[in-house]
């Protein structure tokens, strides 16, 4: 991984700084990825599978503090429970949005259920819960499932 600390500050996500890190779905390597390089296809630097952005990667509690402080986009979390009617219903509606906004914004899935601790930590009290990041921290946060303009709204 490379030392960002030189790095224009993450405030202007410029095309040019639109760094995030994200884990191998195949060998679970962290990797730090600049999305002003997407059309490169971007692989695991472990494996050497490529590594997905057009979907929402897996956070956990291990890994969700990288994810957030490391990125230089907008980071987009959705906090949700495999068992949730709304959180199912709503997946396909982020799945588009992830494929739609890749290489702008980043878009993470928590599984509160197995992730206890950053739900506590974000006092996650009802599901699906949308939490955008910038900078590192909390930015705007979104209880229910959304509509599409809702979700857009969210990260503009």
């Amino acid at each position: 991984m490379r030392d960002v600390s030189t790095e224009p500050a993450a405030e202007s996500y410029s095309n040019s700084t639109k760094n995030v890190v994200v884990r191998c779905t195949t060998c679970s390597t962290l990797n730090r990825v600049s999305l002003a390089r997407l059309a490169d296809k971007p692989r695991c630097s472990r494996c050497a599978n490529a590594l997905p952005f057009d979907r929402p990667l897996a956070a956990t509690d291990a890994d969700f503090q990288k994810f957030v402080e490391g990125a230089l986009v907008p980071v987009l979390v959705d906090f949700y429970a495999d068992w949730c009617g709304p959180c199912k219903a709503m997946a396909p509606l982020l799945d588009a949005y992830a494929r739609h906004e890749a290489g702008n914004v980043l878009v993470l899935k928590l599984d509160t259920d197995a992730n206890p601790i950053t739900a506590r930590r974000f006092n996650i009290g009802s599901i699906p819960t949308l939490i955008v990041f910038r900078n590192g921290q909390e930015w705007k946060r979104q209880v229910g499932a959304p509509s599409r303009a809702v979700l857009e709204s969210l990260v503009k």
